[in-house]
């Protein structure tokens, strides 16, 4: 196990190094790209500073807690797009033919075509959003070993959910050709995870945390560690996120099934 873990992650540092380094060969547009991300989360951390400032409160919660929500949503989010970017290019993939070779090669499949390009670019955006979440951990005043660990758990139930989601978005590209639709569909439901899910009202708050998990993907870490997540709702929601999983697997497998080569 060690060993195919060493092989699958020295094949993902390769796919890293030689996407980076297409990156370099056009430096100016490297730039306005990172400046861009940097400028968007930045304007999103400021609406809410002005959100915030002029109701006293979100939902109930204060300027710095809602300021976590927002953090813990990029933590997911960034990390997805860092590792799953390859998502975003796979129907040229199956329309051209190349997903063929994927299918014939030492490297499972699934994982070449999630983790076939990662962008570096967002490990970048990482280090400040680590050192900004610490941050607000501590003026939250709730730091402790149990809170951190019951944290970071749920980021892993989050991310969970994402790579679920992710498979699933290829196993629809194998049976239809479809991505790009489905992809930008995914990313404007899980944007609405940038607040605390209770700002929604009845029914559309529990639809986006029991049918379309998205408070489970976002709002729960935060929620947890500030200490207002049942014992319930945390078990349920790594039940969910298992299920999900596995479902998303039963759902890809099948999709190779149904897949037709480019040639055929």
């Amino acid at each position: 196990m060690v060993t195919s873990f060493n092989k699958y992650f020295k094949v993902w540092l390769r796919f890293a190094i030689n996407g980076f380094q297409t990156q370099l060969n056009n430096r100016f547009a490297l730039t306005i790209f990172l400046i861009g991300k940097i400028l968007r989360f930045a304007i999103f951390t400021l609406f809410i500073v002005i959100l915030v400032s002029k109701t006293k409160a979100l939902a109930g919660y204060s300027l710095d807690q809602t300021i976590f929500f927002f953090l813990s949503f990029n933590l997911i989010d960034i990390i997805s797009q860092l590792l799953f970017r390859e998502v975003y290019r796979f129907r040229q993939a199956v329309v051209l033919g190349t997903f063929d070779f994927y299918l014939v090669k030492p490297i499972n499949s699934l994982y070449r075509s999630l983790m076939g390009g990662p962008d570096l670019i967002d490990f970048i955006t990482l280090i400040p959003l680590f050192g900004a979440i610490v941050f607000y951990m501590s003026r939250l005043q709730m730091i402790s070993l149990p809170s951190t660990v019951l944290y970071l758990g749920l980021i892993g139930v989050g991310f969970t959910i994402a790579l679920s989601f992710h498979i699933l978005v290829l196993a629809l590209a194998v049976l239809t050709t479809e991505v790009d639709h489905a992809i930008m569909m995914y990313r404007d439901i899980v944007g609405m995870g940038r607040f605390p899910i209770d700002i929604y009202r009845e029914p559309l708050r529990g639809f986006l945390t029991f049918i379309i998990p998205v408070g489970l993907m976002m709002s729960f870490p935060a929620k947890a560690f500030l200490g207002l997540l049942s014992p319930a709702l945390i078990i349920y929601s790594i039940v969910f996120a298992l299920f999900l999983l596995f479902f998303s697997l039963k759902i890809w497998n099948y999709s190779l099934k149904q897949y037709s080569s480019a040639s055929s």
